[in-house]
């Protein structure tokens, strides 16, 4: 990595410098990287591990090492021969070997990733475009699941899914539940670090509104968990994002009664018939309103090949409650969309779970413990917005038009409203809640044989130029989660400056944003967890 002359007065960016140059360690084999690592762990803990199930390199096995960087790698953009490979993986068994880790990495000068699922869009979990070498810390071995029915609460380690906890959560109880993500396969370490939104978030609020305790590793090494670690931290990791303050070992988190019965539906429309978006208008104006035991997420998709080619909605939803009270709500409230008792079905919550993530009808529910997606990986790339003023029919209109251009494109409009507009804004680092009516995520995707997929990111850039007058403002907010290396800079640099940081800090996390740099400025001033969007700590100044 270049770094810049330094200059008589110390900036925040020269320190930086000055400190990555202390952590670049001259390029060796990663199989002399790999020894180095496996000799300082075995001095730093006393916990055996079988090298071959703990440590991939493509020295050593090139098919193997291949195989684990994929498996739950989520975004194929990520994964192809020119991008930047760890010259690693190591799986921990348990957290004395992830606190050795962090202890080595020091003492070698390795910077490292950590994945518990995969899911980051910019797969800022096992690529790092910033410095080499780095390796990527896997935890998916580290997934012990323990629910306590008696203190409505469970412990799930980071390596676990969401699907998993779900199942093991009904497992016990059929009428306890937790309100996080949708889909089945997300790694809960990194997932509740972001905020953690599903289809009970209008009646719960987020995953991380419903975190009790967790368990970290700092930059020290040391295990904390919430009083250790202190309030600051503890407010820092649920919602602050990934990858900034500690590597999280375990979450507590508290269960939240559900009914027996929910009640699932998808009503999914043409632009034919629905002449003129009268339905998605009135959705618009009730979304947000309705009983917060009932969520409808809009999903946008096209349809047909390019000589006619249509765009549909499908009005996705879950319901606490039976199909008669149900029917009843859409009746008074959104009955433009002409929901029939026919249209309901009526389920168990655990079941809901695989419904609203996308399996096929009738899919047993154990397919949950699987910790794989409905659907096939795929290159994408994603953005996102909030809105807080119904969109007009000309702004829907043009929607469409720029739908339609695209070969596989997706836009899913989640409904706010409910618990999420009477949390705070301020009580985690998640500040999108009073005044948003929606969340838009927008997606593109192209299989492996499309050598051109300039092409499509170029056309979601559009997409999301042209949604400009109609989401947020000042700032323009974005979804943590969604992670976006668009926001604050022009293209990727090797580490972006505190402006660039404080422009997509801005977006993601609004006035919470200084409070998190404050945070990191106390508890890892040597900004030893980074990444291309860590948060920063804060400048240092003469």
């Amino acid at each position: 990595m270049a770094l810049s002359k330094p200059s008589p007065v110390l900036s925040f960016l020269s320190i930086l410098a000055l400190f990555f140059s202390l952590y670049t360690i001259t390029p060796t084999s990663s199989a002399s990287l790999q020894d180095q690592f496996i000799n300082c762990l075995h001095r730093n803990t006393h916990v055996y591990f079988p090298l071959e199930n703990t440590f991939f390199a493509p020295a050593k096995n090139v098919s193997m090492f291949s195989q684990v960087l994929e498996s739950t790698a989520q975004n194929l953009r990520f994964l192809t021969k020119s991008m930047p490979k760890p010259g690693f993986i190591f799986k921990p068994l348990d957290e004395s070997q992830v606190q050795a880790s962090i202890i080595c990495s020091k003492k070698l000068g390795i910077h490292f990733r950590v994945r518990s699922g995969g899911h980051d869009y910019e797969g800022l979990s096992y690529v790092s475009e910033m410095e080499r070498p780095f390796i990527v810390m896997d935890l998916s071995k580290l997934r012990q699941i323990n629910i306590n029915i008696k203190d409505n609460s469970a412990w799930v380690q980071a390596g676990a899914t969401v699907g998993e906890l779900y199942y093991k959560i009904a497992e016990k109880s059929r009428v306890h539940g937790f309100p996080a993500g949708l889909c089945s396969s997300l790694g809960i370490g990194g997932h509740l670090t972001g905020g953690a939104y599903g289809s009970m978030m209008r009646k719960y609020g987020l995953g991380a509104d419903n975190v009790l305790d967790a368990k970290i590793v700092d930059a020290n090494g040391k295990v904390l968990n919430r009083k250790a670690m202190g309030d600051d931290t503890f407010w820092a990791i649920r919602g602050g994002a990934g990858g900034s303050f500690g590597i999280i070992l375990a979450w507590k988190i508290k269960l939240v009664p559900v009914p027996k019965t929910v009640t699932v539906f998808t009503v999914t429309k043409t632009l034919q018939q629905d002449a003129g978006n009268k339905i998605l208008s009135k959705w618009q104006m009730v979304a947000d309103k309705l009983v917060d035991e009932l969520f409808i997420r809009v999903i946008f998709n096209v349809a047909g090949n390019n000589g006619n080619k249509t765009a549909t909605t499908s009005y996705n939803a879950v319901f606490l409650g039976n199909k008669g009270a149900l029917m009843n709500v859409m009746k008074k409230s959104f009955p433009e969309l002409g929901l029939t008792p026919k249209d309901c079905i009526e389920m168990s919550w655990l079941e809901s779970i695989v419904y609203i993530s996308g399996f096929s009808s009738r899919t047993p529910t154990h397919v949950l413990l699987q910790g794989k997606s409905p659907f096939p990986k795929i290159n994408f790339k994603a953005k996102s917005d909030f809105v807080k003023k119904p969109i007009p029919e000309s702004g829907l209109k043009g929607i469409f038009q720029k739908l339609l251009k695209e070969d596989i494109p997706m836009m899913i409009w989640n409904p706010y409203g409910g618990m999420m507009a009477r949390i705070p804004e301020s009580q985690i680092p998640f500040p999108h809640r009073k005044g948003v009516i929606f969340k838009i995520q927008y997606v593109t995707s192209w299989p492996d044989s499309d050598k051109r997929p300039s092409r499509h990111i170029n056309w979601i850039r559009d997409l999301y130029s042209f949604m400009t007058p109609y989401v947020s403002s000042n700032p323009r907010q974005s979804y943590v989660n969604y992670r976006d290396l668009d926001l604050g800079k022009n293209k990727k640099t090797a580490m972006s400056s505190i402006k660039q940081a404080q422009v997509w800090g801005a977006k993601y996390f609004k006035g919470n944003f200084n409070r998190l740099m404050k945070i990191k400025s106390k508890v890892d001033p040597e900004n030893f967890f980074r990444h291309e969007q860590s948060i920063p700590p804060l400048p240092v100044r003469d």
